[in-house]
C-alpha cells in the first residue's frame, strides 16, 4: 500500500489569534536549522521505522507540506526538502502533492519552485472572505489577495485548490457567512474544507473566550448554536454547486477529494516528518495491527533529536479507530468490511451503543454502511466516545 508522507513546516508570518498549532513566528535564521533536521529524518525514515517496528514503503502517492505557513521557506528550502523525499523514496506518477499557502506568501519565485518542485495541489488559508473578519483574528490578507493568488496558481497550472473557511470568528453573522460562502463558490475551487472554531486553552483566543474575556474581539464570537447554523448553512450551500461533503469538515467535486487526508480516516500508512508531525505504520510484528508515533510540539526539542514516543495499536484498538475514523466520512463504515477484517464479533461488541445512537438520531444505516446524521456531525465527539468506552469495557 502507497505511503504518504507528512512535513510539518511550523513557521508563520505572524500567529492568528484562533490557532491551536504548534507553529509560531521564529526568526529565518533558523529556517535552514530545521529544514537539516527534517531532511535528515526523511533520509532516516528507513531506520525510524524499523526502531518503532513499522514497515514502511518506498512507494508514495501522497505528499503533504503543512503549517504553520511553508511558503515562508525559501525556494531552496522548499526544493531541498522536495529533491531529498524524491532521492528516498519512489513518487507516483499521478502522486498527489500539497502545499499550504497563506494568502499573499506566493510571490512569482515561490510559485515558480512549487511548480519545480512537483506541486500539483495547493490550501489555501482564507479562513474569511470578509476583510474584518481576518483582520479581527490576525490574518495579513485581503479579499483581493485570495482572489489574485488564486488566479496566479491556475495561471501556472495548478488547478486543485483547497480553500479553509472557520465558521464563528469574531464579527461574523449569518450575513457575512453567505458572503463568504458565496465567493468561495464563485472562485470555482474545486475543495473546501469548512472548521468549527474551536474553543480550548491552546490558543490565545480560546483562553479569551474561556476567561470571559474581551481581548482578541472575543465578546464578538458568535455564540455555539449560531456557529452550529453556519456549519449546517455550509453544507447545503455548497451542495447545490456540487461541492459534496465528503467529510465532517470537508467538501469537493467529484475527483477532488483530499487523497492525503483520505489515509488518515481510512487507516493508509502515513509517514510524519517535523514538529508534532505524527505518523502511522503497518506494524512489521504479526499479532498488532499498527503503531503510531509522533514528534514533539516543541521546535527546540526537535531540532535537537527528542526521542519518538510509540503507541502499539492492537486489533481491538485498530476497531475503535476504524469505528471513529470511518465514521468521520459522509459515506461512513462498512459493517461487512470490519467483520472481514476484524472477524464477525467485530460489531456485535458495539451492538449497545450503535442501538443507543441510532435511537437518538446521530447515527444512522444506509444499507451496509453506518453513517453519522446530519446532527451526528455536529456532536461527531461524543458519537466518537461512545466507541471508545465500549471498547474500555471490552478490555
Amino acid at each position: 500500500m502507497p505511503l504518504g508522507i507528512y512535513i510539518s513546516v511550523p513557521f508563520c508570518r505572524s500567529k492568528c489569534s484562533y490557532c491551536n498549532f504548534a507553529s509560531d513566528v521564529f526568526s529565518r535564521a533558523v529556517f535552514e536549522r530545521y529544514v537539516d533536521r527534517v531532511c535528515s529524518d526523511i533520509v532516516n525514515s528507513p531506520q525510524t521505522a524499523a526502531e518503532m517496528g513499522g514497515l514502511i514503503e518506498r512507494a508514495v502517492d501522497s505528499i503533504y507540506l503543512g503549517g504553520g505557513t511553508p511558503t515562508v521557506l525559501e525556494p531552496t528550502q522548499l526544493e531541498r526538502i522536495f529533491a531529498v523525499v524524491r532521492s528516498q523514496f519512489d513518487v507516483t506518477p499521478e502522486a498527489e502533492v500539497t502545499v499550504e499557502c497563506a494568502p499573499g506568501t506566493l510571490t512569482p519565485a515561490i510559485l515558480e519552485s512549487l511548480l519545480r518542485c512537483g506541486v500539483n495541489r495547493v490550501s489555501l488559508g482564507v479562513q474569511s472572505f470578509v476583510d474584518q473578519e481576518a483582520a479581527a483574528v490576525g490574518r495579513l490578507h485581503r479579499r483581493e489577495t485570495v482572489l489574485a493568488d488564486i488566479v496566479e496558481l491556475r495561471a501556472a497550472g495548478i488547478t486543485n485548490i483547497n480553500i479553509d473557511l472557520i465558521a464563528g470568528l469574531p464579527h461574523q453573522t449569518a450575513g457575512s457567512w453567505e458572503f463568504s460562502l458565496a465567493e468561495t463558490i464563485a472562485t470555482g475551487a474545486p475543495h473546501v474544507s469548512v472548521y468549527m472554531l474551536e474553543v480550548d486553552e491552546d490558543s490565545r483566543l480560546g483562553r479569551e473566550l474561556l476567561a470571559g474575556g474581551t481581548r482578541y474581539h472575543a465578546h464578538f464570537v458568535p455564540d455555539e448554536e449560531a456557529v452550529a447554523d453556519s456549519y449546517l448553512a455550509a453544507c447545503e450551500r455548497l451542495q447545490a454547486p456540487g461541492i459534496a461533503q465528503y467529510e465532517i469538515s470537508n467538501f469537493a467535486r467529484e475527483g477532488f477529494e483530499s487523497k492525503h487526508n483520505l489515509k488518515y480516516w481510512t487507516r493508509q500508512p502515513y509517514f510524519g516528518v517535523g514538529v508534532d508531525a505524527h505518523s502511522m505504520l503497518i506494524s512489521a510484528t504479526p499479532d498488532v495491527d499498527a503503531v503510531r508515533f509522533a514528534h514533539v510540539d516543541s521546535l527546540e526539542q526537535y531540532t535537537r533529536g527528542a526521542a519518538l514516543p510509540r503507541t502499539v495499536i492492537s486489533d481491538r484498538e485498530a476497531l475503535e479507530e476504524s469505528f471513529f475514523l470511518g465514521l468521520r466520512l459522509t459515506r461512513g463504515v462498512s459493517l461487512r468490511e470490519l467483520c472481514a477484517n476484524f472477524g464477525e464479533d467485530a460489531v456485535g461488541g458495539n451492538e449497545e451503543a450503535i442501538a443507543d445512537l441510532v435511537g437518538c438520531g446521530l447515527i444512522e444505516h444506509r444499507g451496509d454502511f453506518l453513517c453519522l446524521t446530519s446532527r451526528g456531525r455536529l456532536l461527531s465527539n461524543e458519537v466518537f466516545e461512545r466507541f471508545i468506552l465500549v471498547d474500555e469495557v471490552a478490555r
